[in-house]
């Protein structure tokens, strides 16, 4: 797949939700599985992560390596929304199909990545 609109949405994406974790650090706080150390130290390096694979996805030398490291950044991700299932707490109130929904979708945005590979 060649560079095109999406790609810069995807980048734009990542740099948003890294963003987010700096913006609104209790949200994911809260999803953050106990068994994580350092949480709130996991919170902004999950952030970071997401802003610079993000960017790097607009930098051709660096598109490769930025876009598997996003394939691994959201499979890292999946405890977390394991988490969000059997913790109430957690879940903020979510209906439970939505939570369900976001594994299958983790999948897409695998693929989504995968695909400019």
């Amino acid at each position: 797949m060649d560079t095109s609109w999406s790609l810069y949405l995807m980048s734009g994406v990542y740099i948003a939700a890294g963003v987010a974790h700096f913006l609104f650090p209790r949200i994911y706080l809260r999803i953050m599985p106990p068994f994580i150390p350092f949480p709130r130290a996991a919170v902004y390096l999950s952030g970071i992560l997401e802003i610079v694979l993000g960017a790097a996805l607009l930098i051709p030398g660096s598109k490769t390596i930025a876009l598997y490291g996003i394939m691994a950044l959201l499979l890292l991700f999946l405890p977390v929304h394991a988490h969000m299932l059997q913790d109430k707490k957690a879940a903020s109130g979510l209906p439970q199909w939505v939570l369900i929904l976001r594994i299958p979708l983790q999948g897409l945005l695998i693929y989504w990545a995968y695909s400019y590979l």
